[in-house]
This record gives structure tokens, sequence and C-alpha cells, in this order.
């Protein structure tokens, strides 16, 4: 059994999946989306209900946008909000959902998609076999210290991975996902990332783009669709460019301007 830093009552809970996103599932599941809420950097206390919520809309919009291909999501449900140091409590439930969705729906593509926290926990999930792309929102990544490891990118070789950052963002610092971005990029060419400007950590102002994003990203890694040509372009654009790609307002026929 896995030691704690944190004794509390996340020692007792188990990580589960919430119901499918979008009501019941189609008749062939095809692909599976995992949605990882926020969460927070030490903390004993339960998931955060409002976190459940907040990645909810972009579920909604992934599983109708790949209806056709059997694409089905489902919010995971962590143990509680921490990360908690070196136990990454967060990624380890990331990484029980991977599993138990190839449980449940067997030999089928599974992008990961986080936000915040979630993010992070997102990416270090992906070394996992079945994971074929990572969306990471606006995700919390450790400042930099000389002292310690850095965060990982080898377990994001072979992967897909878009990340979207807003450029005014006050919790989770965006330099540092393009200094994490610039590294996963000298391991893995298939690595882009977005910038929303002048969007916060929510990415409310551009939810619609940002959805729009993820959907066109998600699609076109887990089942071959084609994507837009700003995704193209940032995945084959040398750094900086393809890592500070600017989301355009419209982004995927919105109809929302400036």
């Amino acid at each position: 059994m896995a030691h704690y830093a944190l004794v509390g009552p996340s020692e007792t809970r188990r990580p589960r999946l919430g119901r499918p996103v979008g009501g019941s599932l189609s008749a062939a599941v095809g692909g599976v989306v995992l949605l990882l809420p926020d969460g927070e950097p030490l903390s004993a206390r339960r998931a955060s209900a409002r976190a459940h919520l907040g990645v909810l809309p972009v579920g909604r919009t992934l599983v109708r946008a790949g209806r056709a291909e059997g694409l089905v999501g489902h919010v995971v449900r962590y143990r509680g909000r921490g990360w908690n140091g070196a136990d990454a409590e967060l990624a380890a439930d990331a990484t029980w959902a991977v599993d138990e969705a190839v449980r449940r729906y067997g030999d089928v593509p599974v992008c990961l998609v986080g936000h915040g926290m979630g993010a992070r926990a997102a990416l270090r999930a992906a070394g996992h076999d079945a994971v074929g792309a990572v969306v990471a929102l606006a995700p919390w990544l450790p400042e930099e210290d000389m002292a310690a490891e850095p965060e990982p990118v080898r377990q994001l070789a072979g992967r897909r991975v878009l990340i979207v950052h807003g450029t005014n963002d006050a919790r989770t610092d965006p330099e540092l996902s393009f200094r994490f971005a610039a590294r996963a990029k000298k391991t893995n060419r298939d690595t882009c990332r977005f910038e929303v400007h002048s969007d916060g950590h929510a990415l409310r102002q551009y939810a619609a783009e940002v959805q729009a994003l993820a959907a066109d990203f998600t699609l076109g890694a887990l089942f071959a669709r084609p994507v837009a040509r700003p995704v193209t372009d940032a995945l084959a654009a040398p750094p900086p460019l393809g890592l500070r790609m600017p989301l355009a307002v419209g982004f995927g026929g919105s109809s929302r301007r400036l």
C-alpha cells in the first residue's frame, strides 16, 4: 500500500468515474475522454464539486462532437483535492481512471483532458499505454527548482499533446507551461501550445473557442479526423512559434468577436 504524507480521510476514499457525460452511452464505444478537474497543491479535503462542474462544459462539447465515433466521457472523481508532493495523488487517480476505462470499454483510445492541477495529472499520467492524447488547460506546474527533478516529459513520447493557457492567468503561471512545452517538444514533436489573449485561469472569456480547439485536437488525435489549419501549423512549427500560437477569436465557427 502506498504511503501518504498527509494522514486524513483521503486514505480511506477511492477514486471513481462519474456517470457518462451527456447522457447514456452509444451502442459502441470507440474512444474515451477522461476529464480531470482542478485541485490543490496540498490538501486532505474532499474533491471540489465546483472543480468537477468546471470541466463539464468541455466534456459535453467533446462527447457531442465525437458522437459519430462513439466517444464517451467521464469526470474522474478523485479521492481528495490535493496533489500532495511526491505522492502525486491526482496523477495516481488519473492512472487508475485509465485502467478503469480499459476494463470497462476494452482496447479503445483514451484522451486525458485536465484543468489546472488536473492538467498536471493528465500530463503525468500520459505514459499509460491506452493514452493517445492529452489536453492540458491552464496547467498548474511547479516552479523550477535547481535542487529538484524537473517535471517529467518522457511519458509524453508517442502522444499528441495540446496545452492551452490564458495570458492573464493569475493562478497558474503561463510562462511555466511554455517552458514545460519547450522541454516536451524535444521529446515529442506532436506537442503544441496555444495562448488565449487576456483570458484567465478558468478560460471563460473565450470558452467557446477553447472548447472548439479541444474538440478539434482530440478528435484528430483519437480518430484521425482532419484538424484545423492552426492546429496543423502549431504542431509543425518549431519552438517558440508552435508553442505560443494565438487562439483566434472565432475558432471553430464561433460568432463571437472582440
